[in-house]
């Protein structure tokens, strides 16, 4: 089997999933990765499914195209680049990164390049953002994949001095004490 990328977006209500899985099932396919969420009021959903090695994208993505259009969602599919597991560095290490402090333009810009440049991978990032000064409204959480070949010190000192001239509080953790600290 082949394996493709969905994208879905649009206005958030109930059935969406639905649609889309049921699809994806009547048409032979098997989800093997779904992320999903609501940003306002929008939903985002992208989906790594196997499908047949017979099967055209194209009218895969004409199913799902007349399937959601009463949701008025906008579907894009292609073809996985390699069809490779998750590429992750060999030697590395998941850190979370968490900012908060006043809304401005930039912020993520100015964190995700110096991350960038440090040869480190943004994995996941979450940013909710509702405007002013009060730290506790804008925060930032990016899990980010960190090679042991990277200059650990030179890159939370450059994160540091980023931060600190943004007016933004940064905090950077292995994965496992990140997780251990903020269990429920």
């Amino acid at each position: 089997m082949k394996k493709i990328v969905i994208s879905v977006l649009g206005q958030d209500r109930p059935g969406i999933l639905a649609a889309v899985s049921r699809i994806l099932f009547e048409q032979d396919c098997n989800i093997e990765n779904v992320h999903q969420t609501i940003l306002q009021s929008e939903f985002s959903g992208i989906f790594i499914a196997a499908i047949p090695d017979e099967m055209s994208v194209d009218l895969l993505h004409l199913e799902l195209s007349r399937s959601v259009e009463p949701l008025e969602l906008h579907v894009h599919v292609k073809l996985l680049g390699n069809n490779q597991p998750d590429q992750t560095f060999d030697d590395s290490e998941l850190f979370v990164l968490t900012a908060r402090g006043p809304d401005r333009k930039g912020l993520v810009a100015a964190i995700t390049e110096i991350i960038a440049r440090h040869g480190a991978n943004v994995t996941n990032l979450k940013a909710i953002f509702r405007g002013g000064d009060n730290p506790s409204d804008n925060i930032m959480i990016y899990e980010v994949d960190i090679p042991a070949h990277t200059d650990h010190q030179t890159l939370y000192s450059e994160l540091r001095e980023k931060a600190a001239s943004l007016g933004l509080e940064i905090s950077i953790q292995h994965r496992r004490i990140f997780e251990a600290l903020n269990r429920i």
